[in-house]
């Protein structure tokens, strides 16, 4: 055969001992120039199949992985920017992680996995050193194309996670404070009996504390500041709201 005989056995697959040969050197260069990583596996309950989504996803496990960034000057993606729905923060990035690393401390660990084979596209990637969530959009997983013989990376191609009502419970008190102070779910401030039951009004809807609003979910918005400033400015004295008619004699 064309391929060299002692590295591929002159069918196409690589000698067990020159696949563990590489595949160890990519774990150490992973670990010297990576980055620590939580991995949170998305875990679901309940999904429409109709639409293929699942509102009552949550996430209950996170598991410590060192992960290069592929882009070593920074995030990807268009950046901060201002658009017509305010200010914006689209930053991508592509994480390479370790197969048999992600096999071993997640895939052989976990019981709640979308994908029992390989990172599932929408589990998300807690970033410590810049406090950033990342969904999963797309996993790469025959790049490099088995070299000889075998794949020993995923490349995971992830966008700023936008959080809407999710829950977190993951067991880590620095991921799971950050996630719930940034969730938009008003359900989290519900008031509670002092046996634990929901405290329901009138219609049988439960109570939300006054202390919640979406200040808490989004640090950026303005929209309390920008109402207090309009009622200092708008006057509603006057007869005539669209303006005062002057009539001349």
């Amino acid at each position: 055969m064309a391929t060299n005989f002692y590295f591929q056995n002159g069918n196409t697959s690589g000698t067990t001992n020159e696949q563990r040969l590489v595949e160890d050197l990519i774990i150490e260069s992973l670990k010297i120039y990576g980055h620590d990583v939580f991995y949170l596996p998305r875990t679901i309950a309940n999904k429409d199949p109709i639409l293929g989504e699942d509102p009552t996803s949550y996430f209950a496990q996170f598991y410590p992985l060192e992960m290069y960034m592929e882009n070593v000057q920074g995030f990807e993606g268009d950046g901060e920017l201002f658009s017509k729905f305010g200010f914006e923060i689209r930053d991508q990035a592509t994480f390479v992680v370790s197969k048999r690393r992600w096999e071993s401390v997640v895939g052989d660990e976990s019981i709640s996995l979308q994908l029992p084979t390989r990172p599932a596209e929408g589990d998300l990637l807690y970033f410590p050193k810049t406090k950033s969530f990342f969904e999963i959009k797309f996993v790469d997983f025959l790049n490099p194309f088995y070299q000889l013989g075998k794949i020993y990376v995923y490349k995971l191609s992830c966008e700023l996670f936008e959080f809407s009502s999710e829950f977190f419970n993951t067991g880590n008190s620095e991921v799971d404070i950050l996630l719930n102070n940034l969730s938009e779910d008003a359900y989290q401030w519900q008031v509670l009996k002092e046996d634990g039951s929901l405290l329901l009004n009138t219609n049988d809807d439960s109570i939300i504390l006054e202390s919640y609003a979406t200040t808490i979910a989004d640090p950026l918005s303005d929209s309390e500041q920008l109402e207090l400033e309009a009622e200092s400015i708008i006057d509603f004295t006057t007869i005539n709201p669209f303006g005062e008619v002057q009539v001349r004699p």
